[in-house]
């Protein structure tokens, strides 16, 4: 059963060295969270599958890191100066500040009562800063407050260095800013976080097929992580709102201790995006509304073949928050179970590819060297696999490593005894994370054994 309660996965997360709070020496700073040894490789781990499958496993899709810090004409042209904002209302009385879209009545503050509060006033959620040793209000730019905006502006490069045509996708995994007036929910909502995204180019008229197919393959993709169907929702965002570039927007929502709430939006953005950084925009006829370019060089048009035109393409927008996306793996795989014995243990039953530790191996006395110097060498082989973390576990308590790697998601530990010293073939013993089963296998073939395990249980 998944976790109920955030408090829950605060406690592991810290007790563990999965997430602290930031600047926690100081008093801490809201919205602001680090990850520890153990949530940066699974952080790494949720990367390296959504770029495996966005990237390695397609032949229409190219990636790309573009700069966090850009011109401030890119987010003049996009609409963030413009829209980028949320109205806010201020309480007098309990010093609260609260979305106004979100009040139940905006001359009444929800957490007291009082009918002393301000009338809505918009906060801009980027963060502004400066380029350069002078400070004025020439030099000003922002940090990015999604990372969609350097694939658009990176458009015609990428087609020009790969001969790209449609449909085809650009994917890019990076850190965004976003001003948050009110961060909550633990790693739900920070003011500093990454992205997943994907922008797919199509030929407008084609946008809709398309838009269906990434709902499908992002919710699928999720599946695949370990998330079950029964926790993930879709929602169809209509009317106010939707997003001022966006056709359509299905936003899939996962059910977080705290509720159903976005994990990923799949948007259908049309030709608004490229079509905004374009020049000569008067050329295409394009279906959005956009703001006249006066500054871009650059026309982010591809030729149709077929037509022999060139024409600014539709784009569907797949993007996840990452740090929405591991509070959603740590979610699901945080389970309790009650043992035949009477006690209970915690175990976080992540998908073999996700766990931060792939093997722990164990000496069953550290104070032994023939079995130390047998669980390193066992370490230093099953490490070139390039499978992830291997852990050498030196505690000379199994039991208690059993449970602390429990709680911790290793899928298998490795017990290096006695008769892995004494007898024929240096047994060891591979006890399973999940069924808690063992069995013994011969040191040499342990190697086979592990890659074989994580091929079958991915």
């Amino acid at each position: 059963m998944p976790a109920k309660t955030m408090d829950e996965l605060v406690s592991l997360c810290k007790r563990r060295g999965f997430i602290f709070q930031g600047s926690e020496i100081y008093g801490g700073m809201q919205g602001a969270y680090d990850y520890g040894p153990l949530g940066i490789e699974l952080k790494n781990n949720l990367k390296a599958a959504w770029w495996r499958s966005m990237v390695y496993e397609r032949d229409d899709v190219e990636g790309l890191d573009a700069a966090i810090i850009q011109n401030k004409h890119v987010y003049k042209y996009s609409g963030h100066e413009d829209t980028f904002t949320d109205p806010m209302v201020d309480c007098h009385e309990c010093k609260s500040r609260m979305r106004a879209d979100h009040m139940k009545d905006i001359k009444v503050c929800d957490n007291c009562g009082s009918t002393n509060v301000t009338a809505p006033r918009d906060f801009n959620l980027m963060f502004k800063t400066n380029v350069g040793p002078m400070v004025n209000e020439e030099s000003y730019t922002y940090l990015r407050p999604e990372t969609a905006q350097g694939i658009f502006t990176n458009f015609k490069n990428v087609v020009d260095s790969t001969s790209r045509t449609l449909p085809f996708g650009i994917a890019q995994i990076g850190k965004s800013f976003r001003n948050e007036i009110t961060p909550r929910n633990f790693i739900f909502r920070v003011r500093e976080f990454e992205q997943m995204e994907l922008e797919f180019f199509c030929k407008p008229g084609e946008d809709e097929k398309w838009h269906d197919f990434w709902v499908n393959t992002r919710k699928q993709w999720w599946l695949d992580q370990g998330l079950a169907e029964e926790n993930i929702q879709f929602e169809y965002v209509t009317g106010d709102d939707l997003a001022h570039y966006s056709k359509s927007t299905v936003d899939i929502l996962y059910k977080f201790p705290h509720g159903f709430e976005e994990l990923e939006g799949v948007a259908n953005r049309t030709d608004y995006d490229l079509g905004s950084h374009t020049k000569a925009q008067e050329e295409f006829g394009l279906s959005a509304k956009v703001k006249k370019n006066e500054h871009s060089t650059a026309k982010l048009a591809i030729r149709d073949l077929e037509e022999n035109k060139w024409e600014v393409p539709f784009c569907i927008e797949p993007s996840a928050g990452l740090d929405r996306g591991l509070l959603a793996v740590m979610t699901e795989a945080y389970t309790e179970e009650e043992l035949p014995n009477g006690t209970t243990r915690t175990v976080l039953k992540f998908k073999p590819h996700l766990a931060p530790i792939k093997v722990a191996i164990m000496p069953l006395k550290k104070n032994k060297p023939e079995i130390v110097a047998l669980a390193k060498e066992l370490k230093n082989k099953l490490q070139k696999l390039g499978l992830g973390r291997i852990l050498y576990e030196n505690t000379g308590n199994v039991g208690k490593g059993y449970r602390r790697h429990d709680e911790v998601g290793t899928p298998i530990c490795v017990t290096v005894d006695f008769d892995s010293i004494e007898q024929e073939g240096a047994p060891v013993t591979v006890r399973d994370r999940d069924t808690m089963e063992q069995i013994v296998v011969p040191a040499a073939e342990l190697p086979a054994y592990v890659i074989n395990y994580f091929i079958n249980q991915n």
